[in-house]
């Protein structure tokens, strides 16, 4: 009786640890440290000759995703204003877990600066929609794509892609694409002459509040398929298409661009933390 009474307590204890997460087997996948993946550019920063990913690029979890905190003062990274951060046609790819998606509008990503002016972000409204916009000089946040509602407390691979050619403007989320594309009509996106944002739209406006993990910038329209990709890799996994990448902030540990483009971030108020749920 007492054996099994102590295999009935241990069973139990299991469960619990189990429930708790902390005999889940992302436990225990091997965690890799910051820079442990990046681009090598032979040539230079914005150079595409002969560029390939070097170090341990498959496989692994980061270590480390970043924090970010509302209301204000807020916290973000700031990207200075460089030519390659001002494509006529853009994708934008990250991970993303909101704390409190209803709340009043949020930013985790942006290259654009007050109404009116030239850019594109991610925008969260206050009833919880994740939007894609761009703008080219026009009044307000459009046009923007297709909305997706995210919930609290849950990771989202999001993706928005601006196509210059067609005009047309998309938005996918965990791979697959929200709505219908979204005619934007404003031709080639221009340069607005700010800094990146990431976790806010600038610094006294608009901040986010939760996770963001491994933000990707193209100066090109990836394409379904290159998107499914990207997802199936996972929160750790590395670029594609590197001619065409000009920003990778993975966020793992801290803001600087591993797309060998030296666009390197300066974190405010930023932390990074290893307990990230994947």
């Amino acid at each position: 009786m007492t054996y099994g009474w102590a295999i009935l307590i241990i069973a139990v204890v299991l469960g619990a640890l189990f429930q708790l997460g902390v005999f889940n087997s992302s436990s225990f996948s091997p965690r890799a440290p910051p820079g442990a993946c990046q681009v090598f550019r032979p040539s230079g920063p914005g150079t595409v000759t002969n560029i390939n990913l070097m170090g341990v690029c498959t496989g692994q979890l980061p270590q480390y995703v970043a924090t970010f905190t509302r209301p204000s003062p807020y916290s973000y990274v700031q990207i200075a204003n460089r030519a390659l951060l001002n494509p006529a046609s853009v994708t934008v790819a990250m991970w993303l877990y909101s704390l409190l998606p209803a709340d009043s509008y949020q930013n985790p990503f942006s290259k654009m600066y007050g109404n009116g002016a030239n850019g594109y972000e991610f925008t969260i409204n206050p009833t919880a929609s994740l939007f894609f916009n761009v703008n080219n000089g026009g009044a307000g946040y459009g046009p923007a794509s297709s909305g997706y509602t995210i919930s609290a407390n849950k990771w989202y691979f999001s993706v928005g892609v601006y196509d210059s050619t067609s005009g047309l403007l998309y938005l996918y989320v965990n791979g697959a694409p929200v709505g219908s594309p979204v005619a934007a009509g404003i031709g080639a996106l221009q340069d607005g002459g700010q800094p990146m944002f990431i976790g806010a739209r600038y610094s006294v406006y608009a901040g986010f509040n939760g996770m963001l993990s491994n933000v990707q910038v193209y100066n090109t329209t990836l394409t379904a398929n290159q998107i499914q990709a990207l997802y199936l890799e996972g929160i750790g996994g590395a670029p594609i298409k590197l001619q065409n990448l000009v920003g990778w902030w993975s966020l793992n540990g801290n803001s600087n661009d591993y797309s060998g483009n030296n666009g390197n971030g300066a974190s405010t108020r930023v932390s990074f933390t290893s307990q990230y749920g994947k």
